[in-house]
């Protein structure tokens, strides 16, 4: 199997690894965090040129730590999309250089399958078909795995995504950035029962009920605002605890209900979990009792590789360069591009 030097740069993370086929060599990330945690979120600019600082250090260290050379690098792999446009332009020219500087092919990785991958880094044994459930910061979805490059949206937010009502939550909870991590420490001193909050079911046509996959997070985030202005107005302190454990319980309890019913209806006996909620606790706990009552398999990929990485981009990278798949020079980043387009990204 290839051995890939990968690159990810979507979005607040500078982050290189040397992957040969499922086997992490090197993985370094360099964050961002402390710079946007002043503004509340990632701006872009700010990130684009935080990734032009680090990029090469980055890639630097990749190297010290594989003890590899480039004579043992068989292609150069970067995330061309979804993303912030600056920051993955960053990434991509960066990979594009060094593919041709070394005479070596060269693969655009989509990040969504990046996320995908990022469980066979420990469980090398996977193998589709299975449900991947992905939760992050900029996308919440159920997808229904084939095989590389193949695969079927079943479900998805259609609204905010997770994390990004975890980070939206924290705001109205004065818990600062990112929100996910924080609120996940605190909730571990509420009452997850203190409040009933909604789910945010998404309403089929014609009174036909609700849709068995879909979810909806802006009314959660937004019951959780009126709860604390209604809180505050009657003159009492806000139990920040009990509020944040209430919201993820809500959380955890929407996602595990919606990935059990859509693996049950389908047929697939095993669910991957990925992205940066993916390391959250009640979701690991829900979802894992669920399971095991369901005679269900899940799979939840190491908390490193949860966040954004390179180890992942790369992991899927090997896997499309050993089919013989390569990605032209002259290809460009996209802000936006749905899974089923993937394989648009490869010659």
């Amino acid at each position: 199997m290839p051995t890939v030097l990968a690159i990810e740069t979507s979005c607040d993370e500078t982050a290189v690894a040397i992957v040969n086929n499922r086997e992490v060599k090197s993985s370094i990330i360099s964050s961002q965090i402390p710079v946007h945690r002043q503004y509340g979120g990632v701006v872009p600019e700010v990130a684009s040129r935080s990734h032009l600082e680090t990029i090469n250090y980055t890639i630097s260290q990749a190297f010290d730590e594989s003890g590899l050379s480039w004579e043992q690098i068989d292609g150069v792999a970067a995330t061309t999309a979804p993303g912030l446009v600056g920051a993955l332009l960053v990434g991509l020219t960066a990979a594009k250089t060094l593919a041709i500087l070394h005479e070596k092919p060269f693969l655009g990785v989509h990040h969504l399958e990046g996320h995908i991958y990022a469980t066979y880094l420990s469980e090398p044994s996977l193998k589709p078909p299975f449900l991947s459930l992905l939760v992050s910061g900029g996308h919440t979805s159920l997808i229904h795995v084939q095989e590389c490059g193949i695969y079927n949206t079943l479900g998805g937010t259609r609204d905010d995504a997770a994390g990004e009502a975890f980070d939206k939550v924290a705001r109205l909870l004065k818990l600062g950035y990112p929100g996910g991590p924080i609120i996940d420490k605190i909730a571990k001193e509420g009452n997850p029962l203190a409040f009933s909050l909604p789910e945010g079911r998404i309403s089929l046509p014609n009174n036909a009920g609700f849709h068995r996959y879909d979810a909806s997070f802006s009314g959660l985030k937004t019951a959780v605002s009126r709860l604390v202005q209604n809180i505050e107005a009657e003159g009492h302190e806000v139990p920040v605890r009990d509020v944040a454990a209430s919201f993820q319980y809500t959380v955890a309890r929407a996602l595990t209900k919606r990935t059990i019913t859509c693996a049950l209806d389908y047929g697939l006996s095993t669910i991957a979990v990925g992205g940066g909620v993916a390391a959250n606790s009640a979701l690991r706990s829900h979802l894992s009792t669920a399971c095991a009552e369901n005679n269900l398999r899940v799979l939840f990929p190491p908390l490193k590789y949860c966040t954004d990485n390179a180890a992942m981009i790369g992991c899927a990278a090997c896997e499309h360069l050993a089919l013989g798949h390569t990605s032209p020079l002259t290809l460009g980043v996209h802000s936006r591009l749905a899974l089923t387009q993937i394989m648009s990204l490869y010659t």
